[in-house]
């Protein structure tokens, strides 16, 4: 492994920081830069960044990702940063004859009634939950463009769509951030404040599939490693879908995680519901299919992961 180079592009985010400890521990030849040396968006310095470097494989797990809020306010920053990261990540391997590429996706790519578990044969079969329309169309796009070059040049170019993840590294904002880290931050604080009420937003009826982050991590290794083998079912595959669906395979009510969190960071507090808020995607469970056929299914139990991840920001986040 140690002569195979991997790029992994946003190697210090949620996803980029487990893979790469995943990645470092099968003893590959990792590739990083920091936003100061590198910036995505920028075709140029991407292109050149490529050939200079002459990685074996790329992973994108960089992006612009947020909340409900974040996505909502900011729209045009959600579409564009990650449509030009992907793009100019996917168009300088092709021109550089990077043959292993990977990009990271998301669940919110498929329609917001989805009939469920949700197959990658749903795609664009109806409309988008308009709370991230942006950044899922951004997604959208750049599967869609690995599609093209599979077709048209017989390339082997992947997506993986992940369902919702959590785990170390997260943005732990109250605010800005996703559910679960959301939450560990709003219980945490009302231990330090010694106040009782969790306030959370929407009705707690939303369901959702959750995957611990290094669980993806497995997910990603075990794909690449099968692409490095020129293993004929995963390419027989991608000949039909350039994108697999990557995800625990059930799924629970957002009440269901506030419950679980709750008992982890602060059992006494209280929880309130702000209906005013939107719920999102009623629900939003993945058909894994793909991927078990293939060999591989989700390992980290919910409380274990949850109890990891409130662990990890003890130990870590800035109060």
């Amino acid at each position: 492994m140690k002569k195979i180079k991997i790029f992994i592009a946003g190697h210090s985010g949620l996803v980029g920081s487990a893979l790469y400890i995943f990645l470092k521990e099968k003893k590959f030849n990792l590739i990083t830069a920091t936003r100061s040396k590198l910036d995505l968006t920028d075709a140029a310095r991407v292109k050149r960044f490529i050939r200079e470097t002459k990685p074996n494989v790329v992973i994108n797990c960089a992006g612009r990702v947020g909340g409900i809020r974040a996505n909502y306010i900011y729209p045009t920053e959600f579409l564009f940063e990650n449509l030009k990261i992907q793009m100019n990540l996917v168009n300088s391997c092709f021109e550089n004859k990077i043959k292993n590429v990977i990009l990271l996706g998301s669940s919110c790519i498929y329609p917001k009634f989805a009939k469920q578990p949700i197959k990658e044969e749903y795609l664009l079969s109806g409309k988008l939950e308009p709370t991230n329309e942006a950044y899922a169309l951004s997604k959208i796009v750049a599967l869609k463009s690995l599609e093209y070059y599979n077709r048209q040049f017989n390339t082997n170019y992947l997506a993986l769509q992940p369902t919702n993840l959590y785990g170390p590294d997260d943005n732990f904002h109250a605010i800005n951030s996703h559910f679960i880290p959301g939450l560990i931050q709003k219980f945490h604080l009302t231990n330090l404040n010694k106040k009782k009420i969790v306030e959370v937003w929407g009705t707690g009826k939303a369901k959702r599939d959750m995957l611990y982050v290094y669980d993806l991590a497995d997910a990603i290794c075990f794909v690449l490693i099968k692409l490095l083998q020129k293993d004929k079912k995963l390419l027989k595959i991608i000949k039909k879908t350039s994108f697999i669906n990557v995800g625990s395979g059930t799924e629970h009510s957002v009440k269901f995680y506030v419950s679980k969190i709750k008992k982890i960071v602060n059992p006494k507090a209280v929880i309130k519901y702000n209906s005013n808020f939107p719920d999102g995607t009623p629900r939003k469970l993945l058909n894994c299919e793909i991927m078990t056929k293939l060999g591989w299914i989700s390992k980290t139990p919910l409380e274990i992961g949850l109890t990891k991840t409130y662990n990890w920001y003890l130990k870590n986040y800035k109060k």
